[in-house]
């Protein structure tokens, strides 16, 4: 193969592993490789997510279980290598052994609830989710309750020398796993399983019609994102060497849900943006104010209702004019510039208001002082309320005149790809 045919076939793959090769040269520092390590694994966890949403179709609201049993089964098997219980099994194949536990589970599990689909299956999936969390703080002798389990990684010789103690041999674990993770779950998304699971999702009926089993294909495709669950539940105990509860109660459940849908079902790009995006804010967010979860749910609803197609959407919208001419997109950049300006200045208003409100509502030393941008502000000052209010309506009017002049260009250039492509 030429090299020309090896880009064009594996280019994307090829700058994916460069990225993740190359990531703790800029970013060495813990927290950033942190950050980094974490990505990863809520990659590999939306991914899993999205062959059982996107590709099949199935809203799951306690799929968190997958990912929190196998990352408890990880700790502890750690911690019985490290008394001598079990022989040892090396830590960099660990992955495996979770996505096993968390693919016999979903073998169990989805033969209960994919004999349903749609909202019942929903509803199964949070009984499920439900009943496991409630079991990890029941049974203690195993789950230890609120507390979690703790662990040491490093319980015996690895190849090379690898003791995984530094934040950048845990990173590239982490990356080398995502990596091989994305390629299978992609593979899987290309084989005639996988275009099944599309028809299954799109057309029940007419599947079934014309000789398939759908509660089989829903069936595998379960399992399937249960076993790369498992891999990413595997990882999390890894990096943190703790499991608790939270790993398996809705909260988990929701998070990659956010993940796939703000990233995007319909692409398999999209939940990779969403998890490198919802885990970047989680850790850079909550650093800078006690409203993010409020924040969230604003960005959940606004791109449920403005941009159904999520961030890769809104990316894949231009698909027809760089294919056509990229040179067409360079007419789209101001307008882009001004809805963009027109936004942050809305935003900066709004924001303002909402930390001011939030504070107020939480501040019981009666002070009803605080930072916002930088600056030291009185809550009993009408001052501040006045200037956020006024921006955030200079912010509201600039959208409202910048945004037809976004569609305006929008159009035009789609119109002139479409006609060169006539021609």
């Amino acid at each position: 193969m030429s090299m020309k045919g090896l880009l064009n076939n594996y280019g994307v793959w090829m700058v994916a592993a460069l990225i993740i090769l190359l990531v703790p040269i800029p970013f060495g520092s813990g927290f950033a490789l942190s950050i980094a390590s974490q990505m990863t694994i809520a990659i590999v966890f939306a991914l899993a997510y999205n062959m059982l949403l996107g590709q099949g179709g199935m809203l799951s609201f306690g799929h968190a279980i997958f990912f929190g049993l196998a990352g408890y089964f990880t700790i502890h098997y750690l911690n019985w290598m490290g008394q001598g219980v079990v022989s040892y099994f090396p830590v960099s194949l660990l992955p495996l052994l979770g996505g096993l536990v968390s693919m016999v589970l979903g073998v169990l599990i989805g033969l209960v609830s994919t004999r349903r689909a749609g909202t019942t299956f929903a509803m199964i999936s949070l009984g499920f989710g439900e009943m496991v969390t409630a079991l990890t703080l029941i049974i203690v002798s195993f789950f230890n309750g609120e507390e979690g389990i703790q662990g040491d990684r490093w319980v015996g010789p690895e190849p090379l020398g690898i003791t995984f103690g530094s934040d950048v041999q845990v990173y590239y674990l982490a990356g080398a796993w995502c990596f091989a993770a994305a390629v299978a779950m992609y593979a899987i998304t290309r084989t005639p399983f996988g275009r099944m699971c599309n028809a299954v999702r799109d057309n029940p009926e007419r599947a079934q019609f014309v000789g398939y089993n759908t509660q089989r294909v829903r069936w595998l495709a379960f399992t399937l994102s249960a076993f790369f669950s498992g891999i990413a539940g595997t990882l999390h105990a890894l990096v943190f060497e703790h499991v608790g509860f939270e790993t398996v109660d809705i909260a988990r459940s929701g998070f990659v849900l956010f993940m796939v849908y703000i990233g995007g079902t319909g692409t398999f790009l999209g939940p990779v943006l969403g998890a490198v995006l919802i885990t970047w804010l989680t850790s850079i967010l909550s650093n800078f104010t006690e409203a993010w979860y409020l924040y969230f749910g604003i960005i959940f609803v606004t791109i449920v209702m403005y941009a159904p197609g999520g961030l890769a959407g809104l990316i894949f919208m231009h698909e027809p004019i760089w294919l056509t001419d990229p040179r067409l997109l360079r007419r789209l950049l101001w307008p882009y510039a001004l809805g963009l300006a027109s936004v942050l200045v809305a935003l900066v208003g709004i924001i303002g208001e909402m930390e001011m409100i939030y504070h107020l509502s939480n501040d019981i030393t009666g002070e009803f002082v605080m930072n916002l941008y930088g600056f030291d502000i009185s809550l009993r000052n009408t001052v501040p309320w006045v200037i956020c209010a006024i921006i955030g309506a200079i912010g509201l009017a600039l959208c409202r005149k910048s945004f037809p002049l976004v569609a305006q260009h929008w159009h035009q250039v789609m119109h002139e790809a479409r006609e060169r492509v006539l021609q």
